[in-house]
């Protein structure tokens, strides 16, 4: 049986009674809920990857890439197919590139590992070039970290004596190129019997003596960050023999070659200049060391 004219209308009435009612509460619970955050575009993998400064104004800006192609790409500890697999990046994921060379490139894994992949298998968003000339890629020394090291080696006492010598010290790195260290060594010196003045018949007897030194110095690296990095090195210091505390001055050089992030063998050449004695005697020496030893960063 149809429902009447006025039946259907009174329905009707009540159905859009009931739509008015309820559309204030939809509007309400609308403006209660925060609204869905906007995807970034860094978390597109369409948008571009900015340039980050680094910590330093001498040090080019760092550059990304991210990983082109399927599944994971492989990551290689050297710029060659022939070196062994470090790691796995997935396809799209972005890099900070650390150095360039040839068609490889070099990206930061994390704070302590790198890895090498061809440049085929990236999408650049900055100009690479550059990098193939860059002077601190920054793979082992940085600026912020401090060195403890050991050594032995010869030491030459006015350049008559040779004597074993023992030594450490710690530095910290200032900044790429520049270090400051502070060392301290010892050593026993057997000094031949010497004539001083041959007309007066002057002369000094054989002796055997210790001789402890300590020094603050100032490292200039030559090339900060690479696994094989010279340096040249000066500063003052005193040395203690005989029980007299005399003043010194060195300088010298050496080189560091990186076994792994942390661990480096150490060799230097230093010399050092003070005077020693008293009275008549009183006379400037010439000294020279010689080290090998081992340094670890941290």
């Amino acid at each position: 049986m149809l429902a009447s004219p006025s039946a259907r209308l009174r329905r009707a009435s009540w159905l859009l009674a009931i739509g008015l009612a309820a559309l204030p509460a939809t509007s309400a619970r609308a403006e209660a809920e925060p609204a869905a955050p906007a995807a970034s575009a860094a978390d597109s993998s369409a948008a571009p990857l900015w340039s980050t400064p680094l910590n330093g104004p001498h040090v080019l800006r760092e550059k990304s890439v991210r990983l082109k192609g399927d599944g994971e790409q492989v990551l290689r500890s050297g710029p060659g197919p022939e070196f062994a697999i470090v790691d796995t990046g997935k396809a799209g994921a972005a890099y900070k590139v650390v150095a360039k060379r040839g068609d490889w490139i070099n990206l930061r894994l994390d704070d302590e590992r790198t890895g090498w992949i061809h440049a085929d298998l990236c999408a650049e968003f900055d100009d690479l070039s550059g990098l193939e000339f860059r002077p601190n890629p920054r793979l082992f020394s940085r600026a912020g970290c401090f060195s403890l090291r050991a050594y032995s080696g010869a030491y030459a006492f006015d350049r008559k004596s040779n004597s074993l010598v023992v030594g450490g010290g710690i530095g910290y790195q200032l900044l790429d190129h520049v270090e400051i260290e502070g060392g301290l060594a010892w050593t026993r010196v057997a000094r031949p019997a010497e004539i001083v003045e041959s007309l007066f018949n002057l002369a000094l007897e054989e002796e055997q003596f210790h001789l402890l030194y300590y020094s603050f110095n100032l490292n200039l690296k030559l090339l900060p960050g690479r696994q094989m990095e010279p340096f040249l090195t000066g500063g003052v210091g005193s040395s203690i023999l005989r029980g007299q505390t005399e003043s010194s001055l060195n300088l010298g050089a050496g080189s560091l070659l990186y076994f792994s992030k942390r661990l480096a063998m150490r060799w230097e050449f230093r010399n050092y200049r003070f005077a020693s004695g008293a009275g008549t005697a009183r006379r400037d020496n010439n000294n020279v060391e010689f080290s090998l030893g081992s340094s670890l960063l941290f």
